[in-house]
């Protein structure tokens, strides 16, 4: 029996682990279940004969990175499959998961359901389902006594939700790896294969006034008119964004985007009949993979600075909130060929190249390690949303194609 038909065969058992990982409401932030999962995880890999190390970051370094968050330890498992081959693939996926809000088609978003095709449940699309596929690749393998070309090297982390710094960035850094190549289970999906992504910079703009009674506005200075102007203001740097283009591989052309106001809020001491005294917003501002991020900040930290100045009594400070670097490279690489064509045999459709506009964790592996990298993986629909939930076949499917991979590319 080949790795696909297997899968084929024992797709409901991908599906009830998959199930079993949902269940686990490894919701960040703040960290929840973290140990109960990677725990879980281990122990299958273990199972399936790989070397595996449950790696707990320091509380140490956590105390340096999430000071709040203590008492929601971090922890990632790598897991090495030697099969004496002189190079290395690696596969990489995140556990954690965003928090749930709304009223579900079938309740309750962990207690997933499957309906139609379709399994629904928080961490389905992103990117639960990516794990759940890795697993059954190697478990395909294993159970038909097919042996990659290649070196096996498997990588489940956590906090891809907010920063990836205790997840993937530390695991590429400090786990050892010996990847050569590496592909993250998310990004490129379907027919098209992954070659790079946008970046991002996440800021905080405070806005400062002075409070004064209702009844007598012209007494304070009003941070919600103030931040109003400079919203508007910055309409004019959305047009400036606009002209700067990146030509992807599969012809669309992607633009730099500014998104405000994910998260606004106004001070404590709020009154209806209070001027305001504080005020403030959120900016995500996309960056191509032709763009120096730390140069599209200092722009963006530039107009923002001109254009309070150019608003009468408008005084802000800006927060660096985060940041992620953005990464490309053409699809010309055996490593891409070979996924490619591993793509087009699973699917039997034409596969195309494409640059993800959201940001994953690819551009740690290409960038601190300098090796070919790309994104593909199951994913689904309505990530981060009500209702996230992921198709069995194309589960079946990333799973068939990463196996598929590791019995015909050797590096």
């Amino acid at each position: 029996m080949t790795p696909a038909a297997y899968l084929s065969k024992h797709s409901a058992g991908q599906i009830a682990f998959l199930q079993q990982l949902i269940r686990l409401r490894t919701v960040n932030p703040p960290g929840e279940n973290y140990r109960e999962i990677t725990a879980l995880l281990a122990a299958r890999l273990r199972a399936l004969g790989l070397q595996v190390r449950l790696v707990e970051i320091p509380r140490s370094l956590q105390e340096k990175t999430l000071p709040g968050l203590l008492d929601f330890p971090r922890y990632n498992v790598i897991g090495f499959w030697d099969t004496g081959a002189k190079k290395t693939v690696h596969f990489n996926a995140h556990y954690d998961v965003v928090p749930v809000s709304g009223q579900w088609k079938h309740g309750d978003a962990f207690n997933p359901a499957v309906e139609k095709g379709w399994i629904y449940g928080r961490g389905t699309a992103d990117m639960k389902g990516a794990i759940s596929s890795v697993v059954a690749a190697l478990e395909a393998l294993r159970a038909t006594a097919t042996k990659p070309r290649c070196n096996v090297e498997v990588s489940f982390t956590a906090d891809e939700e907010t920063d990836s710094v205790l997840g993937t960035n530390w695991v590429v850094d400090h786990g050892q790896l010996r990847a050569d190549y590496a592909l993250v289970c998310e990004g490129g999906e379907g027919d098209a294969v992954c070659c790079g992504h946008n970046g991002v910079v996440w800021l905080n703009v405070h806005v400062h006034g002075k409070a004064a009674h209702g009844s007598m506005p012209e007494k304070g200075v009003n941070a919600l008119e103030k931040m109003s102007a400079l919203v508007l203001a910055l309409g004019g740097y959305k047009k400036i964004l606009a002209r700067q283009t990146f030509r992807a591989p599969d012809g669309r052309r992607l633009h730099p985007t500014l998104n405000l106001g994910g998260v606004f809020a106004s001070g404590a001491g709020g009154k209806i009949n209070t001027v305001p005294a504080f005020a403030s917003f959120s900016i995500d501002r996309r960056v191509l993979p032709a763009e120096d991020l730390r140069a599209a900040e200092r722009a963006l930290r530039a107009f923002l600075k001109k254009a309070a100045a150019n608003i009468p009594q408008c005084r802000i400070t800006v927060e660096k909130v985060s940041d992620n670097f953005p990464c490309y490279s053409a699809p010309t690489t055996p490593f891409f060929a070979a996924l490619q064509q591993s793509v087009t045999r699973v699917r039997r459709r034409k596969t195309t190249a494409m640059v993800s506009t959201g940001f994953n964790d690819m551009h740690f592996f290409a960038q601190h390690r300098k090796i070919p990298t790309l994104g593909y993986g199951p994913g689904g629909t309505d990530y981060h949303a009500v209702d996230e939930r992921a198709q069995v076949k194309e589960l079946v499917h990333s799973a068939a194609i990463y196996a598929d991979l590791l019995t015909t590319f050797a590096g």
